[in-house]
């Protein structure tokens, strides 16, 4: 369960950057001025937005232009007056120059003249080479005035959502725009040329597209958590297997060569974590966050564990418990409906967050942590798999909400992998690895664009169009994330070390190679040397 936040398009936040656990204040207090930033922020927008308004409305009244246009949607809605100084009558003032701006105006002011992609509007307006790959069709004047009320990523992605945007050809050729927007969002007066162009009578609030969630209570308390997981995990299982395939996994696969299928890349990755956390007949797995029961499924399959998977997703545990019955592994394997915080019956060997670590958030580290290191035996290991953010996103002090945020990871924090570490190891646990695996999250996510592409009218059904359109662009824009070294997946390794100090790790890691065919028959891998790494544990 595993999604990607950060940059321009993703959820950027503040990472706690020193503290301790075991009772003891825990906190980064870059996070509450950061909270205290945004509150001022809005304040000072709404202010801003008034006389802002109030100007364009003065403005409104002085202007024979503004009061003569014509109703917005025809083929001249952007069409304005410029008279020249020289073109007044002799002996009369000169008139008041009027400002010249059309959609082609606005268009190659905002985004520049030479696109790498195609632009069509409803007035007929086109912007952009006639070879291009991507199609940008801008359907209705509500475009725009999303646009106004919301003059950032928020307001392009409810146009998007609401189908007055649309995206033809290759989604990734879309994301060449990011050179040229770093950050979404639009300038005092590129808002004022958008109201000019729409005209003041016709601005107006649009509901946002029911897609949108606007999480409501305190910040990660257990039923904000539960609607925010509800919202993401909880519209439709037949959904997420178009998109996913056949594994059912929803986190970063690895491949051994780019020539892997996605299954086989997922198995690959199960594989991976069962070595690093020395799965064998005997021992007990706990997976965190244990969606449709992959991870707990291959480690009994193939390691002969018992296994527990947690889940706060209703449909997630009914499939899953499916899954694990059709397996005939329903005397080792179990999935529960209930949250990690009332898991009491341990301690296990191992545990496995696998693409959980997101919904945590700041503020629930320090009980994340301890709920983890309680959970472990002594000698037990963590694998804690989750994306992070690189250090620079925490010098943006404001982040103004945007696709991620309402669209598809609501209340999604991402941590820098460094503070990671170092709770860990403040809590009591050894770091033993880390690898960041963002080059296999990228092609993860560009093969799960092809499913939903090749799916596309049997998702539509499943979902409706607003939603599978957020899916497109989101998976799309978050692969070219971790491409660009905007944003890493991460694997960390830890151990409870036990009284006398011994890690029961080997002198070097013995996990690799990983390649094709590494992954142990089913019942059988417990007989193979080769395969499980065995560790003598000093009790």
């Amino acid at each position: 369960m595993e999604i990607a936040t950060g940059g321009s398009i993703v959820l950027a936040s503040g990472a706690m950057d020193r503290g301790r656990l075991g009772g003891s204040w825990y906190g980064d207090p870059l996070e509450h001025f950061q909270q205290r930033i945004s509150a001022h922020v809005r304040y000072l927008e709404h202010v801003s937005v008034v006389l802002f308004w109030r100007g364009i409305v003065a403005e409104r009244r002085q202007s024979d232009f503004l009061r003569s246009r014509p109703a917005l949607g025809t083929a001249d809605v952007c069409r304005c007056i410029d008279r020249r100084d020289d073109e007044a009558p002799e002996g009369e003032q000169p008139p008041r120059k009027e400002l010249v701006m059309t959609l082609e105006s606005f268009i190659t002011s905002w985004l520049g003249s030479d696109l790498p992609v195609r632009i069509e509007t409803f007035d007929g307006t086109v912007v952009g080479p006639v070879d291009a790959e991507t199609t940008v069709v801008v359907h209705s004047p509500d475009a725009l005035v999303r646009m106004v009320m919301a003059p950032g990523e928020l307001g392009l992605a409810r146009a998007y959502v609401a189908g007055d945007i649309s995206i033809a050809g290759d989604i990734f050729g879309l994301m060449a725009l990011r050179d040229r927007l770093p950050e979404v969002k639009l300038t005092p007066s590129q808002v004022a040329q958008l109201v000019r162009i729409v005209g003041v009578r016709n601005l107006r609030r649009l509901p946002p597209p029911p897609e949108e969630h606007r999480s409501r209570g305190r910040l990660h308390t257990r039923r904000r958590d539960a609607a925010a997981i509800s919202h993401h995990y909880d519209i439709s299982n037949d959904f997420y297997r178009l998109v996913l395939g056949s594994s059912l996994t929803y986190s970063c696969a690895v491949f051994a060569d780019s020539s892997d299928t996605l299954e086989e890349a997922q198995a690959n990755k199960y594989e991976l974590i069962s070595r690093k956390l020395g799965l064998e007949p005997g021992k007990r797995l706990l997976d965190i966050g244990c969606g449709w029961g992959g991870m707990v499924l291959h480690g009994a399959q193939h390691h002969g564990v018992e296994a527990v998977g947690v889940t706060i997703s209703k449909p997630q545990a009914e499939l899953g418990r499916k899954r694990v019955a059709e397996a005939g592994l329903a005397d080792r394997v179990e999935i529960r409906l209930q949250d990690y915080r009332d898991t009491t019956d341990g301690p296990f060997d191992a545990i496995s967050s696998i693409g959980m670590f997101e919904h945590v958030g700041m503020r629930r580290l320090e009980e994340y942590y301890t709920r983890v290191i309680d959970l472990l035996a002594p000698g037990g290991r963590l694998l804690n798999h989750a994306i992070s953010r690189t250090d620079k996103a925490r010098r943006r002090l404001y982040v103004r909400p945007g696709l991620s945020s309402r669209y598809v990871f609501p209340d999604g924090q991402l941590h820098e992998v460094g503070t990671v570490i170092t709770a860990l190891q403040n809590g009591g646990l050894e770091v033993r690895h880390m690898e960041n695996l963002r080059e296999h999250y990228a092609l993860t996510l560009r093969q799960w664009v092809a499913n939903l592409e090749t799916n596309w009218d049997a998702a539509v059904a499943e979902v409706g169009e607003g939603r599978a359109r957020v899916w497109r662009l989101y998976m799309a824009a978050s692969a070219v994330l971790f491409e660009s070294d905007e944003i890493h997946v991460d694997q960390v390794l830890a151990v409870k070390p036990i009284r006398s100090g011994s890690s029961g790790f080997p002198l070097r890691p013995d996990w690799e190679p990983l390649g094709k065919g590494t992954t142990p028959p089913r019942h059988a891998a417990s007989a193979d040397p080769g395969l499980i790494p065995r560790f003598a544990i000093d009790q």
